[in-house]
């Protein structure tokens, strides 16, 4: 691994946490794979060898559970929607170089060699511990058989995770008031001897990990707070039947065969589909080994909610195992779907099969998640918002710049005018392409589309400024001047385009008669001169209209309806605990939950509410405050003057992304020190992950809300 900027002379992969194989597919699952395919393809663009692996989920007890309820085999039932997700993915133009499962042969034989050398090396030890039991359905209760209280925060906890509080893995034994989720009866605790992986051990080199870690800064700074707090031993194997089995045939204390825990064989995948992929190809054009036990390098997009597992417990288990370690890792946020949380009980989500079944281009969604906020804020998915991203950026901006440009060039010239490209072009050009190399190094994918939309948009600017129209017969080589330019500006715009819209920018390639792939070209093809002549071009994005966003609203809205007036909604809630985990994979990306904070019951006048200052800002600049876990130092522009705020953000924000957004300030609050910090007012925000308050519209920075 090197920190060299990309392109490096080493190997890299890149993973997707897997999705576990358990449930359809929806937009909040397809956040994340969607995002570590754009940031694989556009590390190919820079001429990095990459590759991008990932492969189902297949063990953990609701896949257990689900199964049995079903009648059927926990392999049989998973085995099913991995199929399903293999055949969904390309669909979305997700394209996988190897997509395995976890209980294939090679990562059940990886897994059980990395456990026993764990085991050798002396990382790993028996200890009794508490495990929770439901004695009418007489059976201990691994993981999400067992719901309860968090011990650290109060919040609801299912199994082994804080899912709707403070998010920290539980031990088994943690969960306080534990349920069984079988038979709904309280559980009581009995003494099991469990095999604990020793991650206190870690603590010096996971604080340096960290330190030289990239990606985004949530799973940088969030896991700093658990070394802080003292690193808990990882207890990695279960009372079940259904995983890979602890190798050398140890049982519990019934004489049982022990599972190892869903987390230590599902990150091995990484490893496995690594390899899997090489033996297919060969080692000579891809080793897996130069990678994983190399100087190759690694890079994780996952999930919000797992980051823990990825900056804490894998990276440990690499380094106690001689792997290579990941160089950068990425969490994104959630999703939300009309400003609520996600339900799948009340089907308040777009799944992936809809998508497609209403017939919508996959890059449309592909171009909206990834441009969308940047990687690890949240999202909010409306139909509404859906159709002003694809209206004005791609129909009007990109699709318009496109087929203006190449059709007056066609009509004319019939392809490209017999000219140079201008001075002004070629540097506008290398700019764009300056801005990608910078966006992938710092894995934005919002960048590298924004880069890619900025470039048309200049190509609008330029065409509409300089009216070659005007000119072809008054100026005959000024006018073939401007529309050389503007077809390099088109080929530049669908090489950068590529990663985020592969298909669309291969239709554009095609267009004007490129060979081959546009996939196979490198950012430096962007300056290319486009081929002599093409055919008349056809419009590649076509318009949303208003009536079916309101069909489609309509439809979204009659079926959560549906299900929340359904009377089993309430047991449908509870199913879901167990279906709608995402236990070791992918994070759903979706905020799940319709447990919001009680509304106040005192009233206050709207004298009272006058006299709050609240004003729309400008964020300036953003900084960590040293030795503060969560306050970050904020510069706003609030029209008046730059104010100083010192907000709770720092491990919920990537800082370096705040520069430029509004917010939205309470100007009139005390002043107050923190952390020996002046803070001058106060940002507004929404809920547990910050989520900053901005207006919709172009209000002006220190325009007074009312």
């Amino acid at each position: 691994m090197s920190h060299d900027e990309f392109p490096t002379d080493e190997p890299a992969v890149v993973t997707c946490g897997l999705p576990y194989a358990n449930g359809d597919l929806h937009i909040g699952h397809l956040r994340g794979y969607i995002g570590a395919d754009a940031f694989n393809r556009a590390l190919e663009t820079l001429g990095q060898e990459s590759i991008y692996v990932c492969g189902s989920d297949m063990h953990g007890t609701p896949v257990a559970v689900n199964a049995e309820q079903q009648g059927v085999d926990p392999e049989d039932f998973a085995v099913e929607w991995h199929d399903q997700y293999e055949e969904t993915f390309p669909k979305f133009n997700v394209d996988f170089d190897n997509y395995g499962h976890t209980h294939d042969e090679t990562n059940t034989e990886l897994t059980q060699e990395i456990v026993r050398t764990l085991d050798d090396e002396g990382y790993i030890y028996e200890k009794e511990i508490q495990v929770a039991y439901d004695p009418e359905a007489d059976q201990y209760l691994p993981d999400r058989y067992v719901e309860g209280t968090c011990p650290y925060c109060g919040a609801k906890a299912r199994g082994d995770e804080c899912d709707e509080g403070c998010q920290r893995h539980l031990e088994p034994g943690e969960v306080e008031d534990p349920t069984s989720t079988i038979t709904g009866n309280p559980a009581e605790y009995r003494e099991r001897t469990h095999k604990f992986f020793e991650v206190s051990e870690f603590s010096d080199f996971l604080t340096e990990f960290l330190d030289g870690l990239e990606g985004t800064s949530n799973a940088r700074n969030q896991p700093r707070q658990w070394i802080e707090d003292g690193l808990q031993d990882w207890c990695i194997t279960r009372d079940m039947d259904w995983g890979i089995d602890y190798p050398n045939g140890e049982t519990d204390d019934s004489g049982d065969d022990l599972v190892l825990y869903v987390w230590v064989d599902a990150p091995v995948e990484y490893i496995s589909s690594t390899k899997q992929y090489s033996e297919r190809v060969g080692t000579d054009e891809y080793d897996w080994e130069q990678v994983w036990k190399g100087d190759g390098e690694i890079m994780h997009i996952i999930g919000r909610d797992i980051i823990q597992h990825h900056s804490i417990f894998w990276p440990a288990m690499l380094e106690g195992a001689n792997y290579n370690k990941p160089r950068g890792i990425a969490a994104t946020g959630f999703i939300t779907i009309n400003g609520k949380g996600l339900s799948t009980s009340r089907n308040r989500a777009i799944w992936a099969k809809e998508y497609l079944d209403e017939g919508f281009h996959p890059d449309l969604l592909r171009y909206y998640l990834t441009t969308t906020g940047g990687l690890q804020q949240d999202v909010d998915f409306s139909w509404d918002a859906f159709q002003e991203k694809v209206n004005g950026e791609l129909v009007g901006t990109v699709g318009n710049f496109w087929y203006r440009s190449l059709l007056f060039a066609y009509r004319n010239y019939e392809g490209t005018p017999e000219a140079d490209v201008s001075e002004e072009v070629r540097e506008r050009i290398e700019g764009a392409i300056g801005d990608v190399r910078e966006n992938v190094n710092d894995y934005s994918m919002r960048g590298v589309g924004q880069a890619a939309t900025q470039l048309a948009q200049f190509g609008n600017e330029y065409i509409q400024r300089n009216e070659p129209w005007k000119l072809t017969d008054e100026e005959p080589e000024k006018a073939a001047q401007v529309i050389r330019d503007c077809v390099q500006i088109a080929k530049a715009v669908a090489v950068l385009l590529e990663p985020i819209t592969p298909d669309k920018a291969q239709e554009l390639w095609a267009q004007i008669d490129e060979d081959g792939d546009i996939a196979d070209a490198r950012l430096e093809d962007a300056l290319e001169a486009p081929p002599r002549n093409f055919d008349e071009p056809g419009e590649l994005f076509e318009k949303i209209e208003d009536d079916r966003v309101a069909e489609l609203t309509e439809k979204l809205e009659e079926r959560v309806d549906a299900a929340s007036d359904d009377d089993d909604t309430a047991a449908a809630d509870a199913a879901e605990t167990e279906s709608d985990d995402t236990d070791a994979g992918e994070s759903e990306g979706m905020a799940d939950t319709d447990d919001l904070e009680a509304l106040a019951d005192e009233r206050i006048s709207f004298d009272d509410f006058q006299e709050l200052d609240i004003r729309v800002g400008r964020i300036e600049s953003a900084e960590g405050i040293e030795d503060a876990d969560d306050l970050a130092r904020l510069e706003v522009d609030i029209g008046f003057e730059t104010r100083q705020i010192v907000a709770g953000i720092k491990q919920l924000h990537d800082l370096d992304e705040l520069p430029g957004t509004k917010c939205v300030l309470l100007a009139n609050m005390e002043k107050a020190e923190l952390f020996g910090v002046e803070s001058n007012g106060m940002i507004l925000a929404a809920g547990e992950e910050a989520d900053l308050l901005t207006t919709h519209g172009d209000a002006d920075v220190g325009e007074k809300i009312k």
